[in-house]
């Protein structure tokens, strides 16, 4: 685990937040994330349901305390790589059937033009499917697998990207209210 014990109690007091920004429960609703990260409360995002899906390691509908501190934890700056790229390949992996397929690669690409109001023709659409492919594929059966995932991400880092936020690397400081609150002092 990479974060600290003082991180906790500043998580924890964000978690708070979270967890009670609609429904004081204790628990992070999907809506309360969607809050949280889109400024909404409302509406269809595919990658918040992946993101929240990921997080509620349960299955049970809420992300608890614990998950929330785990699934950050893989964000954290000095977290796995393998860590990083099973959550993305999970994440992919829409239908959950262990590889990602060109149908869920093509839903995510008009998801992501959609967020950025862009419109793209369907047979541009299929080269840009297409074209991961022929590169990601590399035994050509026609899904990628864990291990195509990985050799491909390795030659893509920038894939993994946004699977570290700087800022949990130094939690106390990114959120010094939540510090001063608890009584937690960063060191």
């Amino acid at each position: 685990m990479y974060v600290t014990v003082s991180d906790v109690a500043v998580l924890f007091e964000l978690f708070k937040q979270l967890s009670s920004s609609i429904i004081d429960d204790g628990f992070i609703q999907k809506e309360e994330l969607q809050l949280a990260l889109c400024g909404t409360s409302h509406g269809q995002n595919i990658f918040l349901d992946r993101v929240f899906d990921l997080f509620d390691e349960k299955r049970n509908g809420v992300i608890e305390f614990e998950e929330f501190v785990h699934a950050l934890n893989i964000f954290h700056p000095h977290g796995p790589m393998e860590s990083k790229i099973d959550f993305a390949f999970r994440f992919y992996d829409l239908r959950q059937t262990g590889y990602i397929e060109p149908e869920e690669v093509k839903q995510l690409v008009i998801a992501m033009l959609e967020e950025s109001d862009m419109v793209l023709s369907d047979e541009f659409l299929e080269e840009i499917v297409g074209n991961t492919f022929a590169d990601a594929d590399a035994d050509k059966d026609g899904k990628i697998g864990k291990e195509d995932w990985e050799a491909f991400v390795t030659r893509h880092p920038s894939l993994l990207k946004n699977m570290t936020l700087p800022y949990l690397k130094n939690i106390s400081v990114a959120f010094p209210s939540f510090s001063f609150d608890t009584g937690v002092v960063h060191k």
